[in-house]
Order: C-alpha cells, then structure tokens, then sequence
C-alpha cells in the first residue's frame, strides 16, 4: 500500500515454469549496477507486475486472476503474507483453504509468473493492524514495529517453507530493521536478493533506505517520473529503476466516495516508465475483498470498507476493464503478449427479490452468541483482555442513580474503540463513536439496564496509533458507573 515507506519489504522472486533443458542450470537472479539493470539466469531482465493478496480473494478464483494477469502480459506478481491471517492465535498456524499461500505460490509458478514476496511481520495493505496479530497487545506497553522481543516473532515456518522456491544472486527503528534483515538472511540466505521500497523523495529514503539493501521508490501516475527516480539515483546511483507500487487507483475509506483513477492516466505514466527502462509494479492489479474482519483502518481514525476493489484494473469481481486493456496495450509494445482468449468477466445472475425475516435481536441471542457466559468486573476490559479480538462485545450494567433529567454519558478521551450502540431497557438512547460522537444523554431509572454494543471496525494499520485496543477502562464515564 501507499504507507509502505519505512520498513522492510523482501522482493522474493519464484522460479517460473522451466523446460527441461534450462531447469538443467541453477538459476540465478542478480542485481547488475554496471548495466543498471536486473539479471535473470545471466540474462537481462526488466520485471512488469502486479499485486494480488490472496488473502483477499477465495482460493476457488485464484487461478483465474492469475491467469488474467499473465494475459495482460506480466511477468510476474507481488503478494503479502499477513502474519495475522495465519496465526491468529499463538503459536497455532493456518496454511490451509484459502490460507495456503503455498499452493498459491505454486499456482503463478505454474502458470509463469515470478513472485515479489513480501511476508512483513509488518505489511500495512489497509489490513487489520497492518498485519500485526492482535493478541501482541496482551503485552500491554509493548512497541509495535520495534525491536521489542515480542514484535520480533519468529517468522521462521513461512520463511523456511518458501525457501526451496527463490530465485538466489548473491517509524524508524533501526535495530528492528536489522533484526527483520537478519531473520530473512537467516531463513532464505546470503543469495536472495532484499529491497526496500519509500515514497520517492529525499526524506522517505533517508529514512527508510538500508544499507547493504538496494533502495526503490513508489509513486502514482500523478507524480513526476523523473524526479522520482532522480531520488532513487540519490540512494542508488547505479542499478535497475524499480518503481515498487505503481498506483493503478486508490483505497476507499467508509463514508468516503470510491475513489477513481482514469485509465488514460493510468497508461500513459506507466508507457513513460517503461520507455526508460523501468521495472514496474502496479498496486492494486486486483484488489479483491476484506472478508470477515479483516479491513484495517486510518488515523484520524477512518476505517477500510468491506471492498478492496482499488479501482484496479480488475475489479473486486475479477471483471475485466478499459483500464485492464489499456494496460494491456501499453506492455504490448514492451514485450511479447501471450497469445490466445483472454479468460473472461465472471457472469453473474440475477436472483430477485430476497425477503429479509426478523429471527432474534442481539440481546435475545444472547445465550447463543456468548455460549461461554458473561464476564462480570468492575471496570470494562478491552477486547484483547476477553480474548475477543474482532467483532463485537457487548458491555452490560445498571444505571446507579435515577437520571429524570437527560444525563451525559460520555467517553472523553476516545475509550470507546470504535463505535457504541447504548440502550437503556432495551430503547436505544444513541451512539458513542470514535472521535466524533463522545457523549450522549441517556435517561432511565435506578437500576434500569444499559446496554452499550462496542463495534471494533477494524484496527489501524498505520502510524503511531497501530497500538489499536478496543474499549479501555476509561471507556465511559459521567454517570460514575462501576
């Protein structure tokens, strides 16, 4: 995503489909600062990608976004591994379903494409935590993206296992740069080659740029090319022009319009790219869904929709595009096409009029929904403290005092992570929400039920708020409830 300026992104290239003949050699992949160029099996090589996240889309339509990709005349892919999605519990790993990324990875090698890996621990991607798993709050002080021993996780099981595939050549928090680094060397090896990418100015690659990794840039189809890479030449004077997230759109924030990039834009900057030689990789090629909970958010606190689409040149459905063909267009005159059909736009159907039927409310299901029971303390614990890290929780007790006149309830320093749903006796009474709505009146006996329904909606995925709770103990007040 466009945040990922200051840490680490490992550049992970997988071995392609070989015949027989050249599979006989051992493949190499290099860095050439001599020629400014990439070389692949001791040839020449300039990479064309596009990113696709896996955990964005079923596993059942992976194929067919590969398969349309390398259509579109890439030659390779970009793709992260989230660290939350597949261990989402400590120590309990999930690469099965729609969670094997390594038949994933076999998939693209299959059909032809390299792969740019890039397996964090931290990602951003507008992911929930920007990939981080949540339960490393249960470490109440702990400093995310840092050297702290905790944050340094042993990513060793997904390294290890992508190692037999990889093409081999030879908020800033230095120590923790260098752990990340020296966990990939210790994994993958002293051959694969490891990148950096920073938004392409001076101050993002002074900061983020490290030494002994070479140093790329990322820029939108808006943005002066040539000033651009004259900031990746300040950090690299000889090497390949590598353009790491080419912007082909743009994310969506809830409440926000879906944002649009022109296809013509889209194309012209990336022919002007390619004319000079450049390796491109465009973020998003497809965006795909966040399923479930797994949407991050910004800050000031702005959360990711349901739909990733990105306005990508496949859409969130795999639907083909102007922009798709128009990229298409433009690689054509940079290299040879694929031949054949391009695998078309999924069809869709129409279903009718669906009857929608009230079964339960929330307070009704109660039983069901929390078969565990409830947990009763004195104060409101945070999700992570009820082993609760997405969804909702509902927070239940009495009002203390008779309030006849509308009495403030409030959250005054943003307790209440993301948004509350407050009712007394079962009547709504109004919505506490995250840096808007901090206070609202409620009014009701003593002893009356009030009910406040905390929705996470997703935890943020960048910048100094990453350190993302939902619900703290000074979550409400102004009625002294206890």
């Amino acid at each position: 995503s466009y945040f990922c300026m200051l840490f680490i992104c490992l550049f992970y290239l997988f071995l392609p489909h070989n015949n027989s003949s050249r599979s006989l050699r051992t493949p190499s992949f290099s860095l050439d600062y001599n020629a400014d160029c990439f070389r692949k099996d001791g040839q020449r090589f300039r990479f064309i990608s596009g990113s696709i996240h896996y955990s964005r889309i079923p596993r059942v339509y992976w194929k067919d976004r590969l398969l349309k990709m390398y259509m579109a005349g890439l030659n390779a892919i970009q793709t992260y591994i989230p660290w939350n999605y597949h261990e989402e519990s400590p120590g309990m790993y999930n690469f099965s379903g729609d969670r094997d990324v390594e038949y994933f990875l076999k998939l693209a090698q299959d059909i032809g494409l390299l792969v740019i890996l890039r397996p964090g621990p931290y990602i951003c991607a507008e992911w929930e935590m920007g990939g981080l798993p949540a339960w490393l709050l249960n470490k109440k002080d702990i400093v995310l993206r840092s050297s702290d021993p905790v944050v340094a996780h042993d990513e060793a099981l997904p390294l290890s296992e992508r190692r037999p595939h990889h093409y081999c050549s030879g908020g800033r928090d230095v120590p923790a740069h260098h752990f990340v680094l020296n966990l990939f060397r210790s994994h993958l090896g002293e051959e694969v080659v490891l990148f950096t990418t920073d938004g392409a100015g001076l101050k993002y690659l002074k900061c983020g740029a490290i030494q002994g990794l070479y140093a790329t840039v990322d820029f939108g189809p808006g943005s002066n090319i040539t000033a651009a890479f004259e900031a990746q030449r300040h950090a690299e004077p000889h090497g390949p022009l590598v353009n790491s997230e080419f912007y082909t759109g743009w994310l969506d924030h809830w409440g926000s319009r879906h944002s649009v990039v022109s296809p013509d834009l889209v194309a012209k900057s990336l022919n002007q790219q390619l004319a000079m030689g450049a390796n491109v990789n465009m973020y998003m090629f497809i965006g795909g869904t966040n399923f479930g909970y797994w949407n991050g958010a910004n800050s000031p606190y702005s959360a990711q929709p349901t739909s990733y689409d990105y306005d990508a040149p496949l859409t969130e459905a795999g639907d083909l595009t102007e922009k798709y063909f128009a990229i298409r267009e433009v690689i054509k005159m940079y290299r040879r096409i694929p031949e054949g059909p391009v695998p078309p736009s999924t069809p869709k159907y129409a279903y009718g009029a669906v009857t929608m039927k009230k079964l339960q409310t929330v307070a009704d299901a109660l039983e069901i929904l929390s078969f565990s029971g409830p947990v009763k303390s004195t104060y409101p614990q945070t999700f992570i403290d009820l082993n609760q890290a997405y969804g909702y929780v509902l927070y239940r007790t009495t009002l203390p005092v008779t309030c006849s006149e509308p009495t403030p309830l409030s959250s005054p320093l943003n307790g209440v992570h993301d948004r509350a749903y407050v009712s007394v006796d079962g009547v709504a009474a109004g919505i506490l929400e995250r840096n808007k709505v901090i206070s609202i009146n409620v009014t009701g006996k003593a002893g009356s039920q009030l009910d406040m329904l905390v929705e996470n909606m997703g935890r943020i995925n960048y910048g100094k708020g990453i350190n993302d709770f939902k619900v703290h103990e000074n979550a409400f007040s102004g009625l002294k409830i206890h």
